[in-house]
């Protein structure tokens, strides 16, 4: 799913394109993508793009008169900029929102139909779409501790939940973990205040990194290859390589469509944790530590 570094570079090529801009026509090829019913989509044709913004993992544009598109793209749904009036793509393609000088496509390549597209026509109505996470970046110390002490979560939990942080998902909350050199597993109220600090710096310091990284291979082009994996990540999508900064290999736990990936020498003081399928599979025989894994490769 994209998440905020990821959003904020689609927003910046977004504003270069569309952004007082006409919205000339909405092609809608997917019958599940719009999500609301008043005001009728059609109502956007004709209207000049104001201005865009970001509510959690949501890209909004907001035309004339104080009517928003709010976008949703989920795990799969991606946004590509073509030539004006293109074809949908037929089994990836859910719309197209035609400007004067180029498409904006929405695809999603999965066969599970996630995505949305909702029309609000007032602040008041968009307001219900903000989960109410704290947007990092802009927040104080003492506002992240009160985000991160609401509820008694393990890490990795809270710092996926939109209701605690905006714009964090699966992938960099494994980077900033690493970063800070903490357990995904340990609880928040468990975490002292030199782990808090290390831990909300990790935060900043891997979203504006990410950022950065993703604004500078993109330049002035549209994003085409928006994933949760890259070579350069230190643990994210990376079980059983290296650690960038201990060698050791990485290390996942898997639950339901998610997968955690971690260092068990930077993160864990080398104790592997329970992956709950394999570790009951395994039983007494599931490796508690690093060294006993090791051991068993070696035996293979």
């Amino acid at each position: 799913m994209p998440e905020l570094p990821d959003l904020t570079v689609y927003l910046e090529s977004l504003e270069r394109r569309v952004l007082d801009r006409r919205l000339e026509k909405v092609r809608l090829a997917s019958p599940f993508l719009l999500r609301s019913v008043r005001p009728p989509i059609r109502e956007a044709e004709g209207r000049t793009v104001r201005g865009l913004r970001l509510i959690g993992k949501r890209l909004v544009i907001e035309l004339d008169d104080q009517l928003f598109l709010v976008l949703h793209l989920m795990i799969a749904g991606r946004l590509r900029w073509r030539d004006r009036g293109c074809s949908i793509p037929k089994k990836v393609g859910l719309a197209a929102f035609d400007f004067e000088d180029g498409s904006l496509l929405l695809t999603e390549a999965s066969s599970k139909k996630r995505a949305s597209l909702h029309v609000v026509e007032s602040e008041r109505v968009l307001r219900g779409f903000d989960r109410g996470g704290l947007e990092v970046l802009d927040a104080t110390s003492e506002q992240f501790d009160e985000a991160l002490l609401r509820e008694n979560r393990t890490l990795k939990r809270a710092l996926t939940d939109p209701r605690l942080f905006s714009g964090i998902g699966n992938a960099y909350s494994d980077e900033i973990l690493h970063r800070a050199g903490l357990s995904p597993v340990t609880w928040t109220t468990r975490l002292d205040e030199d782990g808090r600090r290390r831990l909300e710096s990790a935060v900043r310091e891997v979203l504006v990194e990410w950022t950065e990284r993703l604004r500078d291979a993109n330049g002035d082009g549209f994003p085409e290859k928006v994933t949760a994996f890259h070579d350069e990540m230190a643990v994210h999508g990376r079980y059983g390589q290296p650690c960038p900064s201990c060698e050791t290999k990485v290390q996942r736990i898997v639950h339901a469509e998610n997968e955690t990936n971690y260092c068990p020498r930077c993160q864990t003081g080398g104790k592997l944790l329970a992956d709950r399928a394999l570790s009951r599979l395994l039983k007494k025989d599931w490796p508690k530590s690093i060294e006993e894994l090791e051991g068993i490769q070696a035996q293979r």
